[in-house]
């Protein structure tokens, strides 16, 4: 049985034993059994704290071929290819044949004998992933942390380099957090042997492809467009070759994927020399434009490749939650939902503070976050709440201060100023480049459960042009319907998504909503900075802050239900509410006030409607319908 120290860190060495052990029993499964192997050792205690991450781990640290984890997004996914599952090499001495396995791996040994009858070709799926669009400063942090103690997180840099960074207290890090950056990564001078590629691209001349690999991978990525969907985001971007059931992933799906590390050289001589190393190449693959080669074959010292060897799903990417579902963890859940009704009240305490003494709005800001889209009914898509807060004042950035809150609470997030130049210039939309054959990633691709932040306040006079139009076009789609078109230049393509839209404006919002309601601020507009500047003291302590954040995550994922009994009930008030009025509550009022009452079930650790929180639903919807009526009697028609 291999050691921790083995399946980590010698990954090929476990598989290429399960191979050389097949070839007694032809129809033995390997394939199967080897990924079997390594799901089972994951599934050990603390055993997916021992893998080193590619989103954590600078890549100079991590050790080639190794077995290594990356949470990403699947931003886009290539053609198949084809690769030398099994092939024979010869001794140039003894002419000893040796049969090879060619599977997580992108180069063979050398000596192949191509006219072997022994060669297996077989077929993979290549995924572009990226790290998770718009992930926030302290979800890193904690990771980082859970890792520092883990002897299997880091191993000997192949490099001189030293981190200049020193040990600083998690409470320390906890109140730099908005202040963190990251910093660029210094790449790893690649280790270099005679290897040639195995993806049918060579003709076994590898001393050509040793000559010509670079002695040091020192590019920039800023020559390569890593195509990240978030504009300034940085990180590691990975080619992930998946083996089997390719067919089970979805673009835009977020994964925690465990494979097994490739950064040959090889691959980077290829990237860098595709003109002088023609004779290496398969007559398909010359076929490729330059800018296809350039996109597909990036170098692997800023694109690493990926052999994955296991994904798992990612139902959320709350790092402070356990990473099994809810129900498969009891013990969590009850503990947790033992405290939510006392951590609500302390989320809408800050939440009432931030949003100016009001503490209506804080109410609704709570249900809009653990808003969630938990089904659609034809094209309908259930759960989604996008709340409009008009009223917010302008001055002293309240907005951004508000975003900022809004940022240390939830896992993923992205604030979009609404000026008049973003919204004519920013790629919103994904697009298909058929030169580059590539999707070019759009900021409204983004992972499920992403707080996107619109700022209409930063709108000025002046005219949209075609892409302004476009893009306001696309986030209205975004909003009532939970789906982007990509543009695939010659038709669109719709694709689903589950995304918490908060909009904050002065007046009614341009864009459509769910819900609005109006901040009235209780705080003197002249003193609003002074106030605006305590609000960064609230919440003090790192552990109030993961209760708050763990509260969020968790609402958002309960089941919830409702009787029978209940349902009797609603219909009989909606009826009850029309007699006097018809036309004082619609239909669409209902449905509100029903999405209303989940949510705040929901919020409370309820996963059922109770008769108090239907009434608790009706009273704050007739305080929010009242407060919107008599501001537009002042008003005039403006709600």
């Amino acid at each position: 049985m291999p050691s921790t120290q083995d399946w980590i860190d010698l990954p090929l060495d476990v598989v290429e034993g399960m191979f050389a052990a097949s070839q007694n029993s032809p129809n033995s499964g390997w394939e199967a059994k080897a990924v079997e192997f390594f799901k089972e050792r994951l599934k050990e205690k603390d055993a997916q704290s021992w893998v080193p991450s590619l989103n954590d781990i600078p890549l100079h640290y991590l050790k080639p071929n190794s077995l290594v984890k990356f949470r990403c997004l699947i931003q886009d996914m290539f053609d198949p290819e084809f690769y030398m599952g099994a092939y024979e090499t010869v001794d140039p001495s003894s002419k000893a044949k040796v049969l090879r396995c060619g599977r997580y791996k992108d180069v063979t040994e050398c000596g192949v004998d191509f006219n072997s009858r022994s060669t297996v070709t077989a077929e993979r799926q290549t995924f572009y992933c990226v790290p998770i669009p718009g992930e926030n400063p302290w979800f890193s942090l904690i990771l980082s942390h859970s890792y520092a103690g883990s002897s299997q997180a880091r191993v000997v840099p192949s490099t001189s380099y030293v981190p200049s960074r020193q040990k600083r207290s998690y409470e320390e890090d906890e109140e730099d957090v908005d202040d963190m950056d990251t910093q660029p990564q210094k790449q790893r001078e690649p280790p270099t042997g005679p290897h040639c590629p195995t993806d049918l691209q060579g003709n076994g001349d590898c001393k050509r492809l040793e000559r010509e690999a670079p002695s040091s991978q020192t590019a920039s990525s800023s020559h390569l467009d890593l195509n990240f969907p978030l504009p300034g985001e940085k990180g590691p971007s990975c080619l992930v070759k998946v083996y089997e059931d390719w067919d089970s992933f979805k673009l835009n799906d977020i994964l925690e994927v465990y494979g097994i590390l490739s950064v040959s050289p090889a691959l980077s001589a290829l990237a860098d020399g595709k003109e002088t190393s023609s004779s290496l190449l398969d007559p398909a693959d010359c076929m490729e434009t330059a800018e296809e080669q350039r996109v597909h074959s990036p170098p692997a010292s800023l694109v690493p490749r990926l052999h994955m060897v296991y994904a798992k799903p990612l139902q959320h990417n709350n790092p402070l939650l356990p990473s099994l579902t809810l129900e498969d963890n009891s013990a969590f859940l009850s503990s947790t939902l033992s405290e939510m009704a006392a951590v609500r009240a302390e989320l809408l305490t800050h939440f009432t503070h931030v949003l100016l003494r009001d503490a209506l709005a804080a109410e609704y800001l709570i249900l809009h976050l653990i808003s969630n889209v938990y089904t659609r009914r034809d094209i309908l898509p259930l759960g989604k709440f996008t709340l409009n807060l008009s009223g917010c004042p302008t001055v002293a950035s309240y907005t951004e201060h508000l975003y900022q809150f809004i940022q240390k609470l939830v896992p993923s997030s992205y604030y979009l100023g609404m000026s008049l130049q973003n919204m004519n210039q920013m790629q919103l939309v994904p697009k298909k480049d058929y030169v580059a054959n590539r999707l070019v990633s759009g900021a409204a691709q983004l992972a499920r459960n992403t707080s996107l932040f619109l700022d209409e306040t930063k709108l000025e006079q002046g005219q949209l042009d075609t892409t302004g139009v476009r893009n306001v076009t696309a986030l209205g789609n975004l909003i009532s319907w939970q789906k982007v078109d990509y543009d695939f230049n010659y038709h669109q393509m719709e694709f689903p998504c589950n995304i918490n839209v908060l909009i904050v404006s002065e007046a009614r919002s341009l864009l459509p909503s769910d819900c609005q309601i109006k901040v009235q601020s209780q705080v003197d507009p002249q003193h609003m900075e002074e106030y605006l500047s305590g609000i960064h003291m609230h919440p003090q302590t790192s552990s109030l802050l993961n209760k708050l954040r763990m509260y969020l995550s968790v609402a958002r994922l309960l089941d919830y239900s409702i009787s029978d009994e209940m349902t009797k009930s609603v219909e009989d008030d909606f009826v009850d509410m029309r007699k006097d009025d018809p036309q004082s509550v619609s239909a669409e009022d209902l449905h509100r006030m029903l999405v209303v009452a989940r949510l705040l079930s929901l919020s409370l650790g309820q996963t059922s409607l109770s008769r108090d929180s239907w009434l608790r639903a009706k009273h704050i919807e007739t305080l929010r319908r009242s407060r919107m009526e008599q501001h537009k009697c002042v008003n005039g028609n403006e709600p």
